[in-house]
């Protein structure tokens, strides 16, 4: 594999563990960003309803599975300084559960500054509804890369509930109150990617930028776990994958292959392991 491994580091793995979220800087570089944009600009002007995700306000718009859509979301799949720290913050047997892209756009003049689009909510709905807030475990993580500038506050950014991954029921917000007394909006530039995990609670600020917030989201879970976004990936989009692409979006290496009660060969384990990272559950 030529993709480099990248080690986590300790302060980054201990803020993961207790806040729930992980913010790296200067993931994408400005030619990725434009990249991005173009092709974001070129689907949201499009009347395409498959996989469209709007809400009728017209405040929020975006498409799921948009890394079949358009090859330029292919390499955020293993982008080279992230993918090895979702690796390292849930093991190597993984799906790609969802690649969604979001344009949040500005605010009516007279909305509230508390005005939360989406509102506060963990993520993998499925998994409440069926276990219960007291039983769900890390199962799964997002990768949110920014593609606009919200280096200011009310900019609709994501706002995150630190510690919220611990809760073991479901969060209450003060009465009175839009959010949790240790609400965190991040400020962030154009590429930053903040990394959080399906137990911790967010929501989207308020957008008073004046300006649509650009957002790419690639979601990774375990691969015993369905995806959210589809069930079989396009043909002619495998076909542009390597193996751990492939790995990803649930295609095995050998049609032919016998059983295996591990599932068989993971190209990401072997790469993993060969970078020197032994995944053991904790």
């Amino acid at each position: 594999m030529s993709l480099d491994f990248i080690p986590i580091q300790p302060e980054q793995n201990r803020q993961f563990d207790e806040e729930g979220y992980l913010i790296v800087r200067d993931v994408l570089d400005t030619e990725t960003i434009e990249s991005l944009i173009a092709a974001s600009d070129r689907l949201i002007a499009t009347d395409i309803r498959t996989n469209r995700q709007q809400t009728k306000d017209g405040l929020y718009d975006g498409f799921r599975n948009c890394i079949s859509m358009d090859p330029a979301f292919m390499p955020l799949l293993t982008h080279p300084k992230i993918f090895s720290l979702v690796v390292q913050l849930l093991g190597p047997h993984l799906n790609l559960m969802t690649s969604h892209l979001i344009y949040r756009y500005p605010d009516p003049v007279d909305a509230p500054l508390s005005w939360r689009l989406p509102g506060w909510h963990r993520d993998h709905y499925t998994s409440m509804r069926d276990l219960g807030h007291a039983h769900i475990p890390r199962h799964s993580l997002k990768c949110a890369y920014y593609l606009t500038d919200l280096s200011e506050p009310n900019s609709g950014v994501t706002l995150m509930a630190p510690g919220t991954n611990h809760l073991t029921e479901a969060m209450k917000i003060p009465e009175g109150q839009a959010d949790p007394e240790n609400v965190v909006e991040p400020l962030l530039q154009p590429g930053d990617c903040v990394i959080f995990e399906n137990r911790t609670y967010h929501a989207g600020a308020a957008n008073r930028s004046g300006r649509t917030r650009k957002a790419v989201m690639f979601g990774y879970g375990y691969s015993w776990m369905r995806p959210t976004d589809y069930k079989y990936q396009p043909p002619e989009f495998v076909e542009q994958l390597d193996s751990m692409g492939r790995y990803l979006v649930g295609e095995l290496a050998d049609a032919n292959e016998e059983f295996s009660v591990s599932g068989g060969p993971n190209p990401i384990q072997a790469w993993s392991e060969a970078a020197g990272f032994f995944y053991k559950a904790q």
